[in-house]
């Protein structure tokens, strides 16, 4: 299993073999501003022991998109800059699996409704199944395989929620307006967060789709 770093990256290639001028922007492997997790997992860290499942749920989702999600041009704290614009997170929350059924409902998220319940044929389903972070720089490739909740969203990313055992009990799900706006790094700093947040307890592989 790679380590995974909270902070911002130094630029370079993650572990796949490939030459240093390989742009892999295009591909979503290594971006070329990264996104810094590290006070989202301090903040989460503090949380009461005694604080519930959904309520970690939602305090994740919050410092997600508090610190990721888009803003329009009128919310930004200075005029002119605009620094939830390109590659900005359009949507974060969880799903969870329905007992008996083959669908999974929607949990804790921001900023806006989403699908729910969905089928487990699309990428939150296929990452429950497989117990994988998933990484979609382009989301029209899954095919049938993708639930569009936004016909806006053009890259994904899903992580799973893993117990001690190593099974899945729900997923962490991220959405951007822009493709390739997620990385391989991405999901290894996330897996870090939600066990910042006691909601994951295991590692997982991902996987770049």
């Amino acid at each position: 299993m790679r380590s995974a770093s909270l902070g911002p990256a130094e630029g370079r290639a993650v572990d796949s073999g490939m030459s240093p001028h390989f742009s892999a922007t295009a591909r979503g492997l290594e971006p070329a501003s990264t996104r810094d997790y590290a006070p989202i997992a301090a903040a989460l860290r503090e949380l009461p022991p005694e604080t519930d499942r959904q309520a970690r749920m939602q305090a994740v989702v919050d410092l997600i998109w508090e610190a990721f999600g888009r803003r329009e041009p009128a919310e930004t704290e200075i005029e002119g800059l605009d620094r939830h614009g390109e590659g900005a997170v359009s949507w974060v929350g969880f799903y969870l699996p329905v007992p008996d059924k083959d669908e999974m409902v929607l949990g804790p998220r921001r900023d806006k409704p989403a699908c729910s319940p969905i089928g487990m044929h699309g990428a939150c389903g296929r990452a429950l199944r497989t117990r994988k972070t998933l990484v979609i720089p382009d989301v029209s490739r899954l095919g049938e395989g993708y639930i569009a909740c936004d016909p806006r969203d053009r890259s994904e990313l899903v992580v799973p929620c893993l117990e001690k055992s190593g099974e899945c009990w729900g997923v962490l799900d991220l959405d951007s307006h822009d493709s390739a706006a997620f990385y391989e790094r991405d999901g290894y700093a996330l897996m870090l967060v939600l066990r910042a947040a006691g909601l994951s307890h295991a590692d997982a592989e991902v996987e770049l789709l």
